[in-house]
C-alpha cells in the first residue's frame, strides 16, 4: 500500500488453522512524492517467488531483487523510488547466507526466529530473535543461523536525507505539513 496523500484503512487478516505472524513494515516517500494519490497492491503468496539456497535454507524476494547461484529472482514489488530490498529467509542450524547490499543504501536484519550470526567469519557478531540489527556500511552481508533453525528479515533501501516529522500515523517532512495532514483528516479529505 502506498498512502500518499492519504488513505484510512485496516489490515484484518483473516486465518484458517496454523501460526501466522505479521510484519507491518512503512517505507518512508521522497517529498516530492508524499501527496501522490494512495494506492494498494494485493499481493498473494504464490507470487513471491522463493528459492532453495545450498544448504536447505530458502529465501523469500518480496520486495527487490535476488541472485543465487547465478538465477536472478525479482519479487512482485517494484518501482519504489528508494528501491528497497526486502527478503525473508529460513536457514538450517548452522546454514549460510550471503547477498550483495548496495553499499549506500541503509540495511538491518530481524530474527524472529532463532538467533543468527552476521560479519565475516573472523568478526561475527551474534543477533539474538527480535532484536533488529542495524548495518554498517558495505556491499555484501553474511549471515549464518546459531545452533537452531532462524529465521529474519533482511530489509535494505537508498536512505531520503530529509527531515522526518511523525506524528500519530502521519509522516512528513514538516510540522506544517503535519498539522495540513491532520486538518485533512479531521474534514473527511482523507479516503
Amino acid at each position: 500500500m502506498t498512502a500518499g496523500r492519504g488513505i484510512i484503512h485496516s489490515e484484518m487478516p483473516q486465518q484458517e488453522s496454523g501460526r501466522m505472524r505479521g510484519f507491518q513494515l512503512w517505507i518512508n516517500l521522497p517529498a516530492q512524492e508524499k501527496m501522490k494519490p494512495a494506492s494498494y497492491q494485493d499481493i498473494q503468496p504464490e507470487e513471491i517467488p522463493w528459492v532453495i539456497l545450498p544448504d536447505g535454507g530458502e529465501v523469500k524476494i518480496i520486495v527487490g531483487s535476488a541472485e543465487i547461484d547465478g538465477k536472478t529472482l525479482t519479487g512482485p514489488i517494484q518501482g519504489i523510488s528508494t528501491e528497497p530490498l526486502f527478503f525473508d529467509v529460513r536457514l538450517p542450524a548452522g546454514g549460510h547466507f550471503n547477498h550483495s547490499i548496495n553499499p549506500e543504501h541503509n540495511a538491518f536484519v530481524y530474527p524472529y526466529e532463532g538467533q543468527v550470526e552476521i560479519g565475516p567469519a573472523n568478526q561475527m557478531r551474534l543477533l539474538e530473535t527480535q532484536s533488529a540489527g542495524v548495518l554498517s556500511t558495505g556491499d555484501d552481508i553474511e549471515i549464518q543461523a546459531g545452533s537452531r533453525d532462524a529465521a529474519f528479515l533482511l530489509l535494505a533501501a537508498r536512505p531520503l536525507r530529509e527531515p522526518i516529522v511523525q506524528y500519530g500515523p502521519f509522516v512528513m517532512n514538516t510540522r506544517e505539513e503535519i498539522e495540513q495532514a491532520i486538518a485533512d483528516y479531521k474534514n473527511g479529505q482523507l479516503v
